[in-house]
């Protein structure tokens, strides 16, 4: 049986179909985008993409998606391991989170464990800001499959899903198993997680349906070119680290340690007029106002945004910054507030992070070049 079901698999994936489009090439990433993951976090070798599983995070398309059928063969290397496959997704992670808002289609190792919350053989569910109305066995929105078809580490497993006018069904190894209806969003990106465990991905093609009908509601924000400043596994890309033993790396997380305050770390490119994005969450120990540390652009000493509860900020809670430079100009809001900020120097700078002393979180770095 096992022998029949691998050929009738692979005929499908391997036959050049009208209309499907492969994703992955076999040679490299070059139709990929690395939301927040570090640059060895996901490579190809022997026409398959790995995964490392770390830093937790996402490789997505660079091209939104509406209507369409998606193929795709996975295999986790160890037992337990844990990805999955977002669809009509944001293009970078959601606030506070390393995940990008989605419909999440589960791809879980049976070594996880089975339980009433979760299965390893095809979940499916809204993510981060997104929602659904499953189908059948159901937990809130997660739609449970109605058979277990999902095979073992290192066996491959093929998932087929389609996604039509905000209805998606997944097919696990040849036969529909779960799903979900209203989706929202219903146009957006393609991607593939990382996160924990090694994994390795192969065939993976699309094929565009009829559609063109979500409305602006409807469909995921724009992708503008964003790239991550933090790679989820060291300060690469940052001088003073070796004089910033507090700046603690901490998967997608960034973690300033409570400790002794001065510390501070900055870009080792300048930047002329940029936009900043930035997640960040106070610590129990945070100050209520006029901390010495902050975000600065420039000049070192030229705050932007203080780690304080002044500033906006909360304790134990993300708030997601956008600052944008324009010449000696800076501009920001904090979630859905406006800030009064500084102006900076014009020209090209560096932007620095200083720790005051208490315990800050930083998630979720992102920069733009504006021209």
């Amino acid at each position: 049986m096992r022998l029949f079901l691998l050929t009738l698999f692979a005929t499908p994936l391997l036959a050049a179909d009208d209309g499907w489009v492969n994703l992955f090439n076999g040679k490299d990433l070059s139709n990929w985008v690395n939301v927040n993951c570090a640059p060895e976090t996901w490579s190809v070798a022997d026409g398959i993409i790995r995964c490392t599983g770390k830093p937790t995070g996402g490789l997505r398309t660079p091209k939104m998606y509406e209507n369409f059928e998606l193929e795709v063969e996975w295999r986790h290397m160890k037992s337990g391991g844990n990805a999955g496959i977002f669809i009509w997704a944001s293009p970078l992670a959601a606030k506070g989170v390393p995940f990008l808002r989605a419909i999440e289609v589960q791809v879980l190792d049976h070594g996880y464990g089975n339980t009433k919350g979760y299965t390893t053989h095809g979940d499916v569910f809204p993510i981060h800001g997104s929602s659904m109305v499953p189908f059948g066995r159901h937990n809130g929105m997660r739609s449970f499959p109605s058979e277990e078809r999902s095979k073992p580490s290192p066996e491959w497993n093929h998932y087929h899903i389609s996604a039509k006018d905000g209805v998606l069904r997944l097919s696990v190894n040849g036969k529909e198993v779960s799903g979900g209806e209203q989706c929202s969003w219903r146009k957006g990106y393609v991607g593939l997680e990382s996160e924990g465990a090694p994994t390795e991905w192969r065939l993976v093609r699309i094929r565009e349906l009829p559609g063109n009908t979500a409305t602006p509601e409807q469909t995921a924000d724009e992708a503008r070119g964003h790239t991550p400043l933090y790679n989820g596994l060291d300060l690469r890309g940052w001088q003073g680290a070796e004089k910033a033993p507090n700046f603690i790396p901490s998967d997608w997380r960034l973690v300033l340690k409570a400790g002794p305050a001065g510390q501070s770390i900055s870009t080792e490119k300048e930047y002329g007029d940029f936009e900043l994005i930035a997640d960040v969450k106070l610590g129990k120990d945070a100050p209520a106002e006029d901390s010495p540390g902050g975000i600065a652009i420039g000049n070192a000493s030229n705050i932007a945004l203080r780690f304080d509860e002044k500033s906006g900020l909360k304790r134990s809670a993300w708030k997601r910054l956008t600052l944008t430079r324009r010449g000696a100009t800076l501009t920001g809001t904090l979630d859905a507030a406006t800030l009064t900020l500084p102006p900076t120097q014009a020209g090209p700078a560096r932007i620095h992070l200083h720790h005051s002393g208490a315990e800050v979180e930083l998630g979720n770095l992102y920069l733009r070049e504006l021209k």
